[in-house]
């Protein structure tokens, strides 16, 4: 049974600073994917091949939210939501993604602001969250060190634009996952495969995060600038040494790959040795262009892993042991459900003295949720968003740094790959109809937050 409520920490606990809000991404949102100028973006794109979504799902409509973001504004000023993340589609305002700016993609994004502001909400942007538009793609995309100098324009024109209204701004979400899926494994947009594609996209996509929050600084000195990092609490399947080995080669690939360049520490090419082979991308004074002194860093937690050593898996000589395998509880994406790993995870971040404010931007849970008499009672998602809020505050009273807590995510989306299948939303949307439907999740977390004041 869920915690009961009276039981349960007050919000107060946190403090007044600590920002509670939820998270959203375009492409799995917005819909109307060639409504008023946009151009196609690699999702788009990747979504009409067959074979490559479940069930070939496409965001073409997704949530609607392009024509419905009113209604979704005023639900999150409904659940007293304080803070709303929600990503920038990069061809909606930039079709062909550099160059010609489409003037009914930066109508909308004003909108949008506009209407967060009007409610209260504060408005946090993520800059990239994996929509790159095709005609860079085109290009090369990721692996093109071109990159970098698109990424910069695009970043420029959104600061420059929405910049007078907007104070906290995320670079980028999860690099590891879209260059991971995207272009080593071929499960994600583009769809490519193999070293070759994801070593130039690993250099290119650090050098862009610190590249567009060098822009964002130089003409918003007094902005909030941060970005975010998937990350995943990792544990030996057996007590033996080649077992905790396996364990770092994984951590330096999921946990340390991203973040420790950008805080001016390198590439961790001692525990995955495969990385020398960025050297082939690393130009002269690119490792010093690498670091910045961010604001705030992002964390995004759902799970714990269980990894052993495998000499098969090429590269990194370990595999994961599946968790529907170890008679675990599970989500709907096959993944424990432990809430004690993002305590382990906000410890783990905490060792870097360099990060100067940590956030949970993203946490959630998908489950299948059953409408009964209109009402959505996801006993499951409301314990695992009860057990991780409670993580977080243990790990505050145990003095380390966590400043923030978003919730993935408002509605039920297009879960990447998943298409529809996994709800994860703290809404639920009949994708027939549109309707929404606040689940008990939701209206907890309402009740929870109303103590803001």
């Amino acid at each position: 049974m869920p915690i009961n409520p009276e039981e349960f920490p007050s919000v107060q606990e946190f403090g007044p600073d600590f920002k509670w809000g939820v998270s959203v991404a375009a492409y799995q949102i917005e819909g109307a994917h060639n409504a008023d100028g946009k151009g196609p973006s690699i999702w788009d794109v990747f979504t009409n091949k067959k074979g490559k979504v479940l069930n070939g799902d496409h965001g073409n409509i997704a949530c609607d939210f392009y024509h419905r973001y009113a209604e979704d504004i005023s639900l999150i000023k409904k659940l007293h939501i304080p803070n709303f993340r929600f990503s920038i589609s990069w061809s909606r305002i930039l079709p062909k993604g550099t160059g010609e700016v489409n003037q009914a993609g930066i109508d909308y994004y004003h909108q949008l602001i506009d209407e967060c502001l009007a409610n209260g909400i504060t408005p946090w942007i993520t800059l990239y969250h994996w929509d790159l538009p095709q005609e860079l793609e085109k290009q090369g995309g990721w692996t093109n060190r071109k990159v970098i100098t698109w990424f910069e324009e695009f970043t420029k024109l959104c600061i420059t634009t929405f910049g007078d209204k907007v104070n906290h701004w995320i670079v980028m979400n999860e690099p590891v996952v879209f260059t991971g899926a995207g272009y080593f494994l071929g499960l994600h947009a583009p769809g490519r495969r193999g070293m070759k594609n994801f070593l130039p996209a690993i250099h290119h996509a650090t050098m862009a995060i610190a590249a567009s929050a060098r822009i964002i600084r130089q003409i918003k000195p007094n902005a909030n600038i941060g970005t975010t990092f998937s990350c995943s609490y990792l544990e030996p399947y057996r007590n033996l040494e080649r077992d905790r080995k396996a364990v770092a080669r994984v951590n330096a690939l999921l946990n340390r790959l991203y973040i420790e360049p950008l805080l001016g520490l390198g590439y961790p090419v001692k525990e995955l040795p495969v990385l020398k082979g960025l050297q082939k991308y690393i130009l002269a004074g690119d490792l010093e262009q690498l670091t910045f002194d961010f604001d705030f860093i992002g964390i995004q937690n759902y799970t714990r892993e269980i990894i052993k050593n495998s000499w098969l898996t090429p590269y990194i000589g370990a595999s994961l042991v599946k968790a529907e395998k170890r008679k675990v509880p599970i989500t709907s994406m096959k993944w424990e459900v432990y809430p004690e790993a993002i305590y382990q995870m906000i410890k783990q971040f905490n060792a870097y003295p360099q990060i100067k404010k940590l956030l949970i931007t993203e946490n959630g849970a998908a489950f299948p949720d059953v409408k009964k008499d209109g009402h959505i009672h996801d006993t499951e998602r409301l314990q695992y968003l009860q057990d991780n809020i409670k993580q977080v505050l243990r790990a505050k009273k145990e003095g380390f740094n966590v400043e923030g807590y978003f919730v993935w995510t408002l509605t039920d989306n297009f879960e990447w790959a998943e298409g529809y299948h996994p709800r994860f939303g703290l809404i639920h949307i009949d994708f027939d109809t549109q309707e929404r439907t606040i689940k008990d999740s939701g209206w907890w977390l309402s009740k929870f937050l109303k103590g803001l004041g």
